[in-house]
């Protein structure tokens, strides 16, 4: 079972539906949640301790990720998928990209 993360700003949009979207593939635990204090899911230390895999939606959150979890971040692959916050939550072409960017990494 691979434990994966996905990360944006406020966890509305994108990370849930990248959770929504790889959550019942076999083989594989799903979570998501936001880096920003006001969102609809913050992003805790346990989250990070969890994941095995972090995929992140933008640079901006790689970095705040590594800032704020530097001592939780250990042998977790962090990845950025280069999306910006420019969809809606299940998009039919959002989900395109996720679907065309995340197996790969996923054994």
């Amino acid at each position: 079972m691979t434990r994966i993360l996905f990360v944006c700003s406020q966890n509305k949009l994108r990370s849930p539906t990248a959770e929504a979207v790889f959550g019942n593939e076999p083989d594989v635990e799903a979570r998501s949640a936001g880096l920003n204090n006001d969102a609809e899911v913050p992003l805790g230390a346990d989250d990070v301790e969890w994941a095995e895999v972090i995929f992140v939606m933008e640079q901006i959150h790689k970095r705040k990720l590594q800032k704020r979890f530097k001592k939780q971040l250990k042998d977790q692959k962090v990845i950025c998928l280069g999306i910006p916050d420019n969809y809606e939550y299940m998009a039919p072409e959002l989900v395109e990209i996720l679907k065309s960017r995340i197996p790969q990494f996923l054994g």
